[in-house]
């Protein structure tokens, strides 16, 4: 089975928002002894992002987008169910959520999705989350990193309230900060102070494992 073929499918059956197709795409690859983690950051994931983008192109429309993020989560979910959580090295605990004022979650949905299946013990807040809440939960779960999203350029500020907070509670230098979203840019992050921003949720992954190495060396 060629894999990259395996992968250009998986990405397909996402954009076309066939979740048969692709549950049928995770049964053979799983036959195939293919890295199902792989498969849906390389595939599937890609898939969504594209959608992502012809989204923010006008070529998809906001309920097809919804519709099929539905879709990705149940993807995720199954891919999740068949991974053998006990051969995982568990790598950290991560908050993550989408501020408070903003209802968008699609990606922060996606990143959460993909850290889990890399061995990270995810709680996901949700949507319109207050910082305070942001706080609260790494206290509750003693975790180790925080991810915000933020798709609105008014709900930005929000990020720079929880690194305030962390600070506030004597737990930023407890925990790693990664931001993303739409408007949001290295820049923002250097400018709040948060560790990372993240572009998507592949480069969360590799940053978080970057984060682990320098740990175990």
């Amino acid at each position: 089975m060629n894999k990259e073929k395996v992968f250009a499918d998986a990405a397909e059956a996402i954009i076309e928002g066939d979740e048969s197709r692709a549950l049928d795409i995770i049964k053979k690859a799983e036959t195939e002894g293919l890295d199902l983690v792989e498969l849906l950051s390389k595939g599937f994931s890609a898939g969504m992002q594209e959608l992502g983008e012809k989204f923010s192109s006008g070529e998809v429309f906001l309920p097809e987008l919804i519709y099929i993020s539905g879709i990705m989560k149940n993807i995720s979910a199954e891919v999740e169910s068949k991974l053998d959580q006990s051969s995982i090295q568990k790598k950290g605990v991560m908050i993550i959520a989408t501020v408070a004022g903003d209802v968008h979650d699609i990606g922060k949905g996606i990143v959460a999705s993909l850290v889990k299946t890399n061995g990270v013990e995810v709680h996901d807040l949700g949507r319109e989350v207050p910082a305070e809440e942001f706080v609260k939960a790494v206290k509750e779960f003693d975790a180790d990193f925080v991810g915000s999203s933020a798709l609105l350029t008014t709900t930005m500020t929000e990020q720079q309230r929880i690194e305030e907070l962390l600070k506030e509670a004597g737990l930023r230098d407890k925990v790693k900060t990664f931001v993303g979203g739409a408007p949001i840019t290295q820049r923002w992050a250097d400018k709040i102070g948060a560790d990372y921003y993240s572009e998507d949720a592949t480069e969360t992954i590799r940053q978080i494992n970057e984060i682990i190495s320098a740990k175990t060396r």
